[in-house]
């Protein structure tokens, strides 16, 4: 009797293993879809915010600022102590990889949404004025490209 009890018991817990398994499998297989991507860093599905994307041309760019904008006559006089005068906005995207390199490319994207998106946490004096304190030092570049790549990230793009 014991063992006859041992062994229904057994296969009644196998038994809900395998259903609650099958339950998590369908719904994992039919709520998650996956899409190839090549593994380069810019081919990766983006939003309409970021500063792929406003380099990507797909969209045009504000009135406000045109594509032949430079970073000085966007930024201000203090932006050309760290970058060339007449450096333009389209090619700050590509960075070289330095910190202030990296908040520029961010608050470029993050000026052009202010301008174009409704609802981006930061209006265009806002994002001129952090940019501008983030030019101070790395550790306030840093701070300030976190912040403008968090809400470039997380802007909708409306």
């Amino acid at each position: 009797m014991k063992m006859a009890t041992s062994v229904a018991l057994s296969r009644l817990i196998l038994f809900l293993f395998f259903t609650c398994f099958a339950a998590v499998s369908a719904a994992t297989s039919t709520t998650t879809t996956l899409r190839p991507h090549s593994g380069f860093l810019y081919s990766r599905t983006r939003g309409r915010c970021t500063p792929q994307f406003w380099s990507s041309r797909r969209e045009a760019w504000p009135r406000m600022v045109p594509h032949g904008s430079t970073v000085t006559k966007v930024f201000g006089s203090r932006a050309s102590e760290r970058f060339r005068s007449d450096m333009r906005l389209l090619e700050a995207r590509a960075g070289n990889g330095d910190v202030f390199s990296e908040l520029l490319k961010q608050a470029s994207a993050a000026l052009l949404n202010s301008y174009a998106r409704k609802g981006f946490p930061y209006s265009a004096w806002e994002v001129k004025t952090l940019m501008i304190q983030g030019l101070v030092s790395e550790s306030a570049a840093a701070r300030m490209t976190k912040r403008f790549s968090v809400a470039n990230d997380a802007c909708i793009g409306l």
